[in-house]
């Protein structure tokens, strides 16, 4: 009983004290903490849901406050701050370090900015502290090591910038740290290689330089690192192969060379993605013993050899990406009997060769498969329609063969497809006609790309079933006939591609119905008749290309007016005629602008020079004339001109030699005179062409002119004084 009544009065006794030290600074904890709150508030410039407002009512405690919570032990003490996802705008207090039971801290998904305050790291019961997705800035506090009961520090999504502070290595019981998508620098600390309570590290998407401490082999309890989208060098540490209790290891998009380690003993492991980096060397025959890969990913890197036959043996794989790299040999026959819960395979851009095995239907859930820019020869097989969560299917840039119609029949199974949202077959040997089949695929299908086979006949009027397409392309074919009327249902169209065909007849005007069309390429036909005006209705189109036609007639005023056209505007080689419309000024964005090898005439008019952004410029080859407008100066970024073949007169302007990337220039036969000038382009007989023009003088030696006279140009001079007076 004696005992009892000693710990009684030890506790009041502890408790009188406490009291007394706050009674000194004339401040009681629930007002010291009431205060803190009001100050946190006062710093909040927006609060657009009025989270806060509750924080005015006199009446109502401060415990009660929303996203204030108090503990049991101390029911006036502030232990949580829980604000997150209220679009709270402003600063973070520095006040908020006078919360002295605060345990845990969540701001975020905010838009605060400015810095974290130093003063956090006198937090010393802090647990959890959650500042992510806000947009602080500046660096990140060092006084955050001393908050040694830290167990999450989430600061991602910010713009945090300066280095990763070493003090973090004294955080012993921290857990989770994540710092990616911020703008930090310098190298990884080795000492965070300390902090052996880790599960989460995430550094992704920053500025990180350096190499991977090899110190991250300690991480014993670490089942995710991430450091992906950095700048980071050197070798992927062999001693990360210790992480043995590692789910997922993300390295993906750095600069990191060398071999890919032999990670055989992480019996946890069911995510690696080294892609998007420098290494090299064969795949490891040791990555087939990690039983518990679900997502193996590599592409984007300079991997040599056959792919090793242990691959096959991870039956638990769902992600296999090798693309991109210089894989040779072939694939199993019984592929899809090994990899049976496989559904996304990619192997594009590879060396891989042989035929395409039958054997991928029976990976019943694959949705996507692509194999693009590979040796694979033989048919298509039609097993790929049992496949009925497909959705992307790529097998372009091949020797993949249809020579008869009955090879054909994989489109018709295809139909079973009903997911199908890609087909990509171009630049194979499909011949023949467009099978009718084709256009029972699914109404889901977005890209249809059957470019550069030798697909011959006309495109079917059935084309308007795929009413969800985006992309069409079937350029580099043997089709004839017209463009039918029914692409013009095709409204959610956006890139159409019918070049390089032998296609005839008018342009229909209903293309200007596909309104939300961005690319349209109808080049190297045989189209003829005007150009429809109804393409202006185009209003985000950005590149088009009607070069090589038999177009005639002028140049549409609606089609100039199209300000959309970033890319470029391509109407060489056709018939078109009449002046150059002064609506040319509207394409203030265009970069590329080809009218070359046509029967246009008159002078380029003085608007051309509002094509501030212009960087190519080609009207070679027509019946121009006049001078060089000097509005054209205004295109400080002109790389390229040619106006050669044409009538143009007078002196060559000055200007061109000022503009400081024209690194093209031809003025070839025209009827240009006097002295040519020295500087920029004019100094590189590689880059500028003369020819033709019989009373030019001067120049660079190279050039091989006559000297000028002087005494001529001064009495021309003079003459041409007179003729302005009068």
């Amino acid at each position: 009983m004696e005992g009892f009544h000693a710990l009684i009065f030890l506790i009041i006794l502890l408790y009188v004290i406490s009291t007394a030290q706050y009674a000194t600074l004339g401040i009681q904890p629930a007002a010291s903490d009431r205060a803190a709150l009001l100050s946190f508030k006062s710093l909040v410039d927006d609060d657009p849901f009025g989270a806060l407002s509750s924080w005015n009512n006199g009446s109502l405690h401060y415990c009660r406050w929303r996203g204030v919570s108090c503990g049991r032990h101390h029911p006036d003490r502030v232990t949580a701050l829980d604000l997150k996802s209220l679009r709270l705008a402003g600063l973070i207090s520095p006040a908020v370090a006078n919360l002295t039971f605060l345990q845990r801290i969540d701001l975020s998904d905010n838009m605060l900015d400015r810095s974290i305050p130093e003063e956090v790291g006198s937090l010393r019961r802090l647990r959890y502290l959650n500042l992510s997705v806000n947009s602080l800035g500046g660096t990140i506090p060092s006084s955050l090591g001393n908050c040694s009961n830290l167990r999450l520090l989430n600061l991602r999504g910010n713009n945090l910038n300066g280095e990763i502070p070493p003090t973090l290595s004294r955080l012993s019981g921290l857990r989770d740290l994540l710092l990616n998508q911020n703008m930090l620098q310098g190298t990884i600390p080795d000492s965070l290689g300390n902090l052996s309570s880790l599960v989460v590290l995430s550094l992704d998407n920053n500025n990180l330089s350096g190499a991977i401490p090899p110190s991250f082999g300690s991480f014993l309890s670490l089942k995710t690192l991430a450091i992906q989208s950095t700048s980071l060098t050197g070798t992927i540490p062999p001693t990360l192969a210790n992480l043995s209790s590692l789910n997922m290891l993300l390295l993906r998009q750095n600069k990191l060379h060398g071999e890919i380690p032999h990670f055989a003993e992480l019996p946890f492991l069911s995510r690696l993605d080294c892609s998007y980096n420098y290494l090299s060397g064969t795949i490891p025959i040791s990555l087939g013993r990690l039983s518990s890969l679900e997502y193996l990913s590599l592409g984007m890197n300079n991997l040599t050899g056959e792919i090793p036959p242990t691959l096959y043996n991870l039956s638990s794989l769902k992600t296999l990406e090798l693309p991109y790299n210089q894989l040779e040999g072939t694939l199993p026959s019984d592929i899809g009997n090994a990899l049976p819960n496989l559904q996304v395979f990619r192997m594009y851009n590879n060396q891989l060769e042989g035929r395409i095995p039958a054997s991928l239907s029976n990976a019943s859930k694959l949705n996507h498969l692509e194999l693009s820019a590979n040796a694979f020869h033989g048919t298509i097989p039609s097993s790929l329609g049992a496949l009925q969560s497909l959705s992307w299917l790529a097998l372009a840039i091949n020797r993949l063969e249809a020579r008869k119609p009955n090879e054909w029949s994989f489109i018709t199974a295809l139909t079973n497809c009903t997911s199908l949202r890609v087909l990509d077959l171009g630049d194979n040997l499909l011949q023949g006609m467009m099978p009718k089949s084709i256009f029972n695929l699914s109404t889901s299908l977005n890209i249809l790309a059957l470019a550069n086979n030798h697909i011959s006949g006309i495109i079917p009027t059935e084309i308007e079933k795929l009413i969800n397409l985006t992309v069409l392309d079937v350029s580099g074919s043997d089709l004839r006939g017209t463009i039918p009327i029914e692409i013009s249902h095709l409204w959610k169209l956006q890139r159409l591609d019918l070049s390089d065909n032998m296609l005839s007849g008018e342009i229909p005007p209903t293309l200007g119905n596909l309104t939300l069309m961005d690319k349209l390429y109808l080049g190297s036909n045989e189209f003829e008749g005007a150009i429809p005006p109804t393409l202006s209705n185009m209003l985000m189109l950005e590149l088009l290309n009607l070069s090589n036609n038999r177009l005639s007639g002028s140049i549409p005023r609606e089609v100039l007016s199209l300000s959309s056209l970033t890319n470029f505007l391509d109407l060489s080689h056709n018939l078109l005629n009449g002046s150059l419309p002064l609506e040319v000024g509207n394409l203030i964005n265009i970069g590329t602008l080809d009218l070359s090898n046509n029967r246009l005439s008159g002078e380029i008019p003085d608007t051309i020079g509002k094509c501030t952004i212009l960087e190519i410029l080609y009207l070679e080859n027509n019946l121009f004339q006049g001078s060089i407008p000097s509005s054209i100066s205004n295109s400080r970024g002109l790389k390229a001109l040619d106006l050669s073949k044409n009538f143009y007169s007078g002196q060559i302007p000055a200007f061109l030699e000022e503009l400081p990337d024209l690194k093209y220039l031809n003025l070839s036969f025209n009827s240009f005179e006097g002295p040519v000038p020295m500087k920029g382009v004019f100094k590189n007989v590689s880059e500028v062409s003369l020819i033709g023009n019989p009373k030019l003088c001067g120049g660079i030696p190279e050039l091989h002119l006559p000297k000028c006279t002087s005494d001529v140009f001064a009495v021309k001079h003079h003459y041409d004084y007179k003729l302005k007076i009068i």
